[in-house]
């Protein structure tokens, strides 16, 4: 890693050297690779997902080897599939039910826009009730697009300040979802 160094301790400060990284860096890396996916699936992208897990494609080789059904163990919540206008607030109850930090892909046209489903009854898009982190197109989306979502989420991870959700811009983010 390029952003290790070992730097010589400056005059007054005994030791003859220490590491010097940015404790961001250190924490995003580890919590990049070691992300516990909560999987909502509800129609056909779900398909794909258990495909992307199987050993073909083998998600946990990022590091997603857990996943999580329990929405208080998980830290991404991967939502696929035709959200009902019904189910919204179990969807956003969920959401609400995960420790910070958490994180959000849409999968597929039916999360991310309500697909083909233009009615009353379907929810045109989940960030009409929660912030969504990266978003995965397809109809449905194949395994290898799921994936690269999924890598999408460790860079964002792996570069986010440990400050990021005490942020003002956050902080208004979440107040227009209307949540604290």
């Amino acid at each position: 890693m390029s952003d290790i160094q070992i730097v010589e301790a400056p005059p007054g400060v005994e030791g003859s050297g220490f590491f010097a990284t940015s404790l961001d860096k250190a924490v995003g890396l580890a919590r990049s690779y070691s992300l516990w996916p909560l999987p909502f699936a509800t129609s056909c992208c779900g398909i794909e997902f258990m495909a992307t897990m199987g050993s073909h494609y083998d998600l946990s080789r990022f590091g997603a080897e857990r996943l999580s059904f329990s929405p208080r163990q998980a830290d991404l919540l991967m939502v696929m599939g035709t959200i009902a206008k019904k189910m919204a607030p179990v969807l956003r109850q969920v959401y609400l039910q995960m420790a910070e930090p958490r994180w959000v892909m849409a999968v597929g046209a039916c999360a991310s826009s309500g697909g083909i489903f233009d009615t009353y009854s379907v929810l045109q898009g989940i960030d009409e009730i929660i912030p969504v982190d990266v978003y995965v197109p397809g109809c449905p989306p194949r395994p290898e697009a799921i994936i690269d979502g999924f890598m999408n989420i460790q860079k964002l991870v792996q570069t986010e300040s440990g400050r990021r959700r005490e942020d003002p811009k956050y902080q208004e983010l979440l107040a227009k979802y209307g949540i604290q």
